[in-house]
């Protein structure tokens, strides 16, 4: 038999806390394994080995409890685990284990090892995203980890209850929960914890939200918009309307095309969000926008990035720029909405169905319920029949 218990030690100084430590005994061996975690001496009830829970700290004591509570859970699975293989163990190799597996198991730190995944595979979007949801819910959990084995479907209704709270829109929260999730299955992949399904009772759905498309006259407008002596407005007006003509290209994607992606009249590229490759015939007016500017060396097609290193952040500060200098074109078109590149995107799914385009030729991105299903229509057509309805839809300006 194994005990493992908590047991408090106070302070050798009279009003400081004391700490909490896990008494481990096996075979009449006993070892202590320290804890970060601090208690006054009456907010602790040593014949139950727990927490009181009272008085103004209660929302720290409550965690503390939480915490120190799942390292029991923990150590008492590792023991039965143990148990059951008939391995013959000393306390010293339980506590071995036990950090061994808080270093492997713990969320922030698998998270931290994924971010750091996907930034080695060049998909530095998909790694902020995971990057600003590990902020949140740190921000959440107030810096405390928590074991990959300690996500539960009551935690997670927590965060859920929390990001409401702060007023966070519910197409955010499902962002951040569908992310937490992918993580979780990740671990559950690579066995690190059970599947429990603690998603189950929080929003991972999407929200219908306000119309981001213009209709086609307003798109006619803003190409039409002499800006010959406003360079800035004109590259923004530019930067749309090619995103427009290529099927609603991503902002991030027209970043890092390549001259070498044209080929015989074909625009050849891969999705940086989803990986997919997609072709797209080239027309006069994307060539009209590529020959406005000049060949900055770097090898790519369009003067977003224009040296040579910090690709990234040019990326982020061009497309900053011109969401801003999308939102001036909106105040003088009169716009009811800001444009801003996802416009362009909206603008085009819109477009194609208003002609009654077939919703599996459409990347239907902005208002389908999932990316997958849209990606495996697109999967299965003729490339002839996607063009054949870009160039009817740029036929409408």
């Amino acid at each position: 038999m194994t005990s493992i218990k908590a047991k408090f030690r106070p302070s050798a100084v009279e009003g400081k806390e004391g700490s909490i430590y896990i008494q481990v005994i096996h075979r009449r061996v006993a070892r202590q394994l320290g804890t970060p975690y601090r208690v006054f001496p009456d907010e602790w009830d040593e014949p139950s080995g727990t927490i009181l829970i009272r008085g103004s700290r209660s929302p720290l004591l409550s965690s503390i409890k939480e915490r120190y509570h799942w390292d029991l859970a923990r150590l008492r699975k590792i023991a039965r685990t143990f148990d059951a293989e008939q391995r013959r163990y000393t306390a010293d190799e339980l506590i071995a284990a036990f950090q061994r597996q808080s270093e492997e198991a713990s969320l922030f730190t698998f998270m931290h090892h994924l971010i750091a995944q996907l930034k080695q595979l060049g998909r530095e979007r998909t790694s902020e995203t995971y990057t600003a949801t590990l902020r949140s819910f740190s921000s959440f959990r107030d810096g405390h980890d928590v074991p990959l084995d300690g996500i539960t479907s009551d935690l997670m209704q927590l965060y859920e209850a929390y990001l409401k709270m702060r007023g966070v829109s519910m197409n955010s929260i499902s962002f951040y929960m569908r992310i937490m999730r992918a993580v979780y299955n990740r671990a559950v992949e690579k066995g690190l914890t059970p599947q429990n399904r603690p998603f189950r009772h929080v929003y991972t759905g999407v929200d219908k939200t306000v119309k981001r498309a213009i209709p086609i006259k307003t798109v006619k407008a803003l190409k039409n918009m002499g800006l010959t002596m406003q360079p800035s407005l004109d590259f923004a007006r530019d930067m749309f309307m090619f995103s427009f003509y290529t099927r609603g290209m991503s902002f991030v994607d027209m970043a890092y095309l390549r001259k070498s992606d044209l080929q015989n009249g074909i625009l050849t590229y891969r999705r940086r969000k989803t990986g997919q490759q997609l072709t797209i015939r080239w027309e006069p007016c994307m060539a009209e926008i590529t020959a406005k500017y000049p060949d900055t060396g770097t090898g790519y097609l369009l003067p977003i990035i224009k040296r040579s290193g910090n690709d990234r952040r040019q990326y982020d500060s061009a497309l900053h720029l011109v969401n801003h200098r999308l939102k001036d074109l909106s105040r003088l078109l009169k716009l009811p909405r800001p444009l801003s590149m996802y416009v362009a995107r909206h603008s085009w799914a819109s477009a194609a169905k208003a002609k009654n385009v077939p919703l599996s030729v459409i990347s239907e991105g902005m208002g389908h319920d999932s990316e997958a299903t849209t990606q495996i229509y697109l999967a299965s057509l003729e490339t002839s029949v996607v063009d054949k309805a870009n160039k009817m839809i740029l036929g409408l300006l």
